[in-house]
């Protein structure tokens, strides 16, 4: 049986549905880690897994768990209703994700967080997020060894790719491209920046914005310590979502990134921002589903920037970075190939952590049970004596197999390097 088996991968991405559908399968309202712990939980309970993380991008929702269950139509199904049970008329989890199961559920990892995944091949941001993710559902208490194992793994392979290999030449993320185009539109550096959503990509947005010398940045959010923390980086004013629109300050610029699943800047809201200002403003959607609502780009006056939109200038960076998937695939299979021993070893050392204690138990149960009656007619010394003998002989019981063991993993780490 392959030792990796019991691992699953479910995920929902660009190449398994629309981008604009990805929106439909994040998990809303998990920016609090209580939420987290507790929606996370639940499915890993209800489903009868044995491990979960669960990773969500600008295109990307993954699920990562351990179980020895098949991930079949009848599971896929259970999955939905459970986590899935809204999703919009024609839209369903089967025909909208891609499983994995084993070993290449541990391959699709490793590519993933090497950007071979990515819709921008060589996009190390998915990296930091990999790792974040991992941090938030290993306190959640819903990950394992196992997935420890294999997040381990794709740290290590991912840091081995960008280093010998050109893949990340020519970097170019989702949020520097759109930074890149709003910067071709040569807008003032005091220019009035409205950040809608504090996340991780914002936070991004936001640096490279600070790094290009803009400064005046206004921010909105759902969860208030998360707009504090956005807001402490960009020293700036911060808001709940619930209060964009009654915001009449103005802007000339409007980045949009949240979690929610429909637009939170809706024609009303726009126009209220507004107010009478006649003047072009730019917009950036970095949402799936998109933020911004779309009427607005036809009513107003507006420059307009979103994923979809992106897709021209990630191809011109393809055609170089598709030259390194090769030498990125030697490098995976390399890794892989020695993960199956490391799994195997890591199982033993388990295992054996039980032996010491199974011994001891043997012991007591020959003195005190089996040979109870024997031990008694006998004096004291002599008891004493084969107490020593079977306290020896228990030692060295337990320190031969556990020697073995060591001198395994030893092995396999070595072969490793």
């Amino acid at each position: 049986m392959n030792t990796l088996s019991s691992y699953k991968i479910l995920t929902i991405t660009h190449k398994s549905t629309q981008l604009k559908n990805i929106g439909n399968f994040v998990l809303p309202d998990l920016d609090d880690d209580t939420t987290l712990k507790h929606r996370l939980q639940t499915i890993k309970d209800t489903l009868g897994l044995e491990e979960l993380m669960y990773l969500s991008t600008c295109n990307r929702v993954l699920f990562l768990y351990i179980t020895k269950q098949n991930t079949d139509s009848d599971f896929l199904t259970r999955f939905e209703n459970l986590v899935y049970a809204d999703l919009p008329s024609g839209i369903n989890l089967e025909n909208s994700s891609l499983t994995f199961c084993g070993e290449a559920a541990i391959s699709h990892l490793l590519e993933v967080a090497s950007s071979v995944d990515s819709m921008v091949i060589g996009e190390r941001e998915i990296l930091r997020q990999l790792r974040e993710s991992y941090d938030r559902c290993y306190k959640s208490g819903v990950t394992g060894d196992s997935i420890r194992l294999a997040i381990r793994l794709a740290i290590e392979s991912a840091k081995e790719v960008y280093s010998n290999t050109r893949i990340g030449q020519k970097p170019v993320s989702v949020v520097s491209l759109a930074i890149r185009q709003l910067l071709a539109k040569k807008p003032e550096k005091n220019a009035r920046i409205l950040l809608v959503g504090a996340g991780q990509t914002n936070t991004l947005v936001g640096k490279l914005l600070l790094k290009y010398g803009f400064h005046n940045f206004v921010v909105f959010n759902r969860s208030l310590n998360r707009a504090e923390e956005l807001a402490s980086l960009l020293n700036c004013p911060y808001y709940s979502l619930n209060e964009i629109s009654q915001y009449h300050k103005g802007f000339d610029i409007i980045i949009a990134c949240t979690g929610a699943t429909q637009a939170v800047v809706t024609n009303s809201i726009y126009r209220n921002l507004l107010q009478e200002d006649k003047g072009k403003k730019i917009l950036i959607d970095l949402s799936v589903p998109n933020n911004i609502e779309a009427s607005i780009l036809n009513e107003f006056f507006t420059a307009y920037i979103e994923i979809d939109g992106l897709k021209e200038l990630v191809n011109k960076n393809i055609a170089f970075r598709e030259t390194e998937l090769e030498p990125v695939k030697c490098i995976i299979e390399g890794r892989l190939n020695n993960f199956r021993k490391i799994y195997k070893a890591r199982q033993i050392e388990i295992a054996m952590k039980e032996v010491p204690t199974q011994i001891k138990a043997i012991r007591e149960h020959a003195i005190s049970e089996v040979f109870k009656k024997e031990v008694s007619t006998l004096d004291d010394d002599v008891q004493e004596l084969i107490n020593r003998m079977m306290s020896y002989m228990e030692k060295r019981c337990i320190a031969i197999p556990l020697q073995a063991a060591k001198e395994h993993l030893a092995g396999v780490i070595s072969s490793k390097k």
